[in-house]
């Protein structure tokens, strides 16, 4: 038993009347929804004084639409498919067709695992297998999931949730291992609680490896997309070959700390900052005026507000006092240190692409340090005036050194000077050469 190809164009009318005449079955996809992996064909013209079930007459009509992979059953076992949109024929006397349609050839090694080789069965079924992506499936942590974060030196947790889509690739294999038997409809919602579980299992070794490569808690939210393709390699190598269906695409729409990891990471940030005198001198003068603001403004007046705010003072044994003195004391030392560092950017040269340097190589790029402008001396020395600044040797002649007669500005080779002044629009002639 197999289908043939059917060409139904012009003569759909003497194929409508043929049909009629003969009481066959026109057999579509059940209603298909975004979430639908699954679902059973339909008659839609049923031989009513046909009484056996699940029996389809030879000559009947299968109708195959784009993203669908059909499937001809008899007995449980699979005996014929299509991954082609089109009609076709059901014949008791051909052979299977196998229309392999964008799977190629590899699909009929999946069919010849799972193909029927008895006698003539007595049940058979059309079903469709959806192949377009399956996209919407929720996915989010119950618990926490514990992630150990070498900046803060703790271990810290936090939730994600999002979406993932799946895509059926071996549509015979998702059949036979996935679809439950004897289903006229299959939603993925009603099969997802494995794959969900499989699922978190590799979100939380995705999130445990970046903890183990040293990724801070704060990054992780910035490399959800990294995340999202970690877990689709991992779990395309197991649904793949077991189940006929990889991960299309994962969106984590959301990473969060649980509230006490939270609370960690906001006193470990408020300790760095509190860490520079600067800030600490700021926040104590705001603490000192936030009191007078609040003296000035006491239901008893502003006289008790102050005398209550120096008793207060005094109470603290001037602590406020201490604190600014050694925040500022602190700030010179700093101030000190940065003054006593040698300063490259002086006595340095500046590289083509911004980098200040002090030897003859750009630490940025590499290029060599550019040579002096003026004429090289025996002595080494280069020089732009008449004579040798370190041997007092004269020019060599035949080697003029240009600079404008009318502004002074001297060009960064004086042996080759533009024909103009850029500054002053001077024509460049004997008159500018100074040696």
């Amino acid at each position: 038993m197999g289908i043939i190809r059917s060409v139904i164009g012009a003569a759909s009318g003497s194929v409508s009347s043929m049909l009629n005449d003969q009481f066959l079955e026109v057999i579509e996809p059940y209603e298909m929804g975004e979430g639908t992996v699954m679902t059973k064909g339909v008659a839609v013209r049923k031989n009513s004084n046909k009484g056996t079930k699940d029996v389809i007459s030879n000559g009947s009509t299968i109708h195959v639409y784009d993203n669908q992979f059909m499937m001809l059953v008899d007995g449980g076992k699979v005996v014929d498919y299509t991954a082609e949109p089109g009609y076709y024929t059901v014949s008791d006397s051909s052979q299977p067709s196998m229309f392999n349609g964008q799977f190629g050839e590899a699909l009929k090694d999946t069919f010849t695992r799972f193909k029927y080789g008895g006698t003539t069965p007595t049940s058979q079924k059309v079903y469709y297998i959806n192949l377009q992506e399956i996209k919407g499936i929720r996915f989010g942590t119950r618990n926490a999931v514990n992630y150990f974060d070498t900046f803060y030196n703790a271990e810290l947790f936090l939730r994600a949730h999002g979406t993932y889509s799946i895509k059926i690739t071996d549509p015979i294999k998702f059949y036979m291992e996935a679809c439950p038997r004897n289903a006229a409809q299959v939603e993925i919602t009603e099969i997802n609680e494995q794959y969900l579980s499989e699922f978190m299992e590799a979100l939380q070794a995705a999130i445990n490896q970046m903890s183990a490569d040293g990724t801070r808690i704060s990054f992780v939210t910035s490399k959800a997309r990294e995340l999202g393709k970690y877990m689709a390699d991992i779990l395309d190598d197991d649904w793949t070959q077991m189940r006929g269906m990889q991960v299309q695409s994962v969106g984590i729409a959301s990473i969060s700390y649980d509230e006490e990891s939270q609370k960690l990471i906001n006193m470990r940030n408020q300790g760095a900052m509190m860490g520079d005198p600067s800030i600490r001198e700021g926040y104590v003068q705001s603490a000192i005026a936030q009191g007078l603001q609040n003296a000035g403004s006491n239901a008893n007046g502003s006289m008790a507000g102050f005398m209550g705010m120096g008793m207060g003072m005094n109470a603290a044994g001037g602590f406020m006092n201490q604190a600014s003195q050694t925040n500022m004391m602190q700030m010179q030392m700093n101030q000190q240190t940065a003054a006593s560092q040698p300063q490259q950017a002086a006595a340095g040269w500046t590289c083509s692409c911004g980098t200040v340097n002090t030897g003859k190589f750009c630490l940025e790029c590499g290029k060599a340090k550019p040579a002096a402008a003026g004429w090289t001396c025996s002595c080494g020395a280069v020089n732009k005036g008449k004579f040798c600044s370190e041997c007092g040797k004269a020019k060599p002649a035949g080697e003029p050194l240009y600079k404008c007669d009318k502004c002074g500005w001297e060009p960064e080779d004086p042996h080759h000077p533009p024909k103009f002044c850029p500054e002053c629009g001077d024509v460049f002639d004997d008159q500018d050469v100074i040696g």
